[in-house]
Order: C-alpha cells, then structure tokens, then sequence
C-alpha cells in the first residue's frame, strides 16, 4: 500500500497582544501619523472593542504611547547633566524641557490634535503626567538619599510642581507669553529647587538682551 504523506496543518495566526498594539501605535506615532484605533485593529485582526478593553480609550491609549517615549529622554537628560545635587537636578530638567520642546513627532502631535493633546498629556487622571511626576519625584529622592541635595518640600510636592510648571511653558500659556520660553522656565525651576539666584540674575539678563529698545 503506497505511504500517504500528511501536509501539516496551517495553524491560526497568533492573536495580537497589547503590546502589539502599543508598538502599531508608538510606530504611527514616531511617524507623525495619525493614530486611527480602527485601522490598528484591522491591522492586527482584533476587535476594536478588545483594544478599548485594554487600554480604555483612544486618549489613554495615546497616553501610553506618549509616556513611553518620555521615559527615555528623561533618562538621556540625566545622563547628560553633571554632577549630583540640586544643580544636575536642573540641568537634567533643563535638558528635558528643551528636547520637548524642539522634539518634532511631539510638535506635530500638539500642532493636529490640540485639544486631544492637551487632554492627554496635562490631566492629573490621564497616563503621562503622573507618570512623568513620578520619574521626577524618583530623580529628586535619588538626590535626597544620596545627601546631595535638600529639598525645600516633600519630594512628590516638588515633582508635581516641576512637571505642572514645564506643562504651562511647554503647552498651555500662550496668553502669558511664556508658552515655549524655555530659558525663563530654567529660571524658575531654579527658584522652585531653591538654587535660584545664579541661574535667575542669568535669566533676567538674556530677557533684557531680547527686549526691544
């Protein structure tokens, strides 16, 4: 009797996993492109009730993508600051407000979406401030418990304060005049770390030089 040979069965495509959807996301997003909940789905052969299942909605989605491509800069910024102490503490803020500020895919995120941005990235109850409060409140307690530097409030007071006071520079006062101005907001980070002087009288200075005559 002749050998009959069995072709394997083709096996069902693995289902999709959050964090396939969160890499369709971050890929879109780091491109500039819009981020269509549908079509992610579609692409990953979900539902898209499973997505919102995951993630909640679309704004929180976008929040986890967005926190997560902060999480990196704000390494890179401390890595680049130097020294310990109060002083490194503001360069790596300094650092990390001016990559915001000049980083393009989030320019051309505020820039289309406004609203849906500022609903993502400024809420207490949204995805990225929090999370970015508690890598700064975990930076200034790394420099709290080393000795270097002495806080002039409780380490989570501060951070709430750094990252609400970088949200009103970088995104929402444009009625103040400060939306962007980066060098002011150095300065009164400074203050705010309680090692003002030097970095303020520097401040004012290049205000003065900008001034018109």
């Amino acid at each position: 009797m002749p050998e009959t040979t069995t072709s394997p069965r083709r096996g069902r495509r693995a289902a999709a996993s959050r964090e396939d959807v969160l890499d369709a996301v971050m890929h879109r997003y780091l491109r500039g492109g819009r981020i269509d909940v549908q079509e992610i789905a579609a692409e990953l052969g979900l539902g898209r009730t499973t997505i919102y299942r995951w993630f909640g909605s679309r704004d929180k989605l976008i929040g986890e993508v967005v926190a997560k491509a902060g999480e990196p800069a704000l390494q890179a910024a401390r890595a680049r600051a130097k020294g310990r102490g109060g002083q490194a503490l503001l360069e790596t803020f300094d650092n990390f407000n001016r990559f915001l500020a000049d980083n393009r895919v989030l320019r051309t995120f505020v820039e289309r979406e406004r609203d849906a941005a500022l609903r993502i990235i400024t809420p207490g109850a949204g995805t990225v401030q929090p999370r970015m409060v508690a890598m700064i409140t975990g930076l200034i307690t790394d420099e709290i418990e080393a000795g270097t530097y002495v806080a002039p409030v409780e380490p989570d007071t501060l951070g709430y304060a750094i990252v609400r006071l970088a949200e009103s520079f970088l995104f929402n006062d444009a009625a103040a005049g400060i939306r962007g101005d980066v060098d002011r907001l150095r300065d009164v980070e400074a203050a705010i770390l309680g090692i003002g002087a030097p970095d303020s009288a520097k401040g004012a200075s290049r205000r003065r030089a900008r001034a018109p005559r």
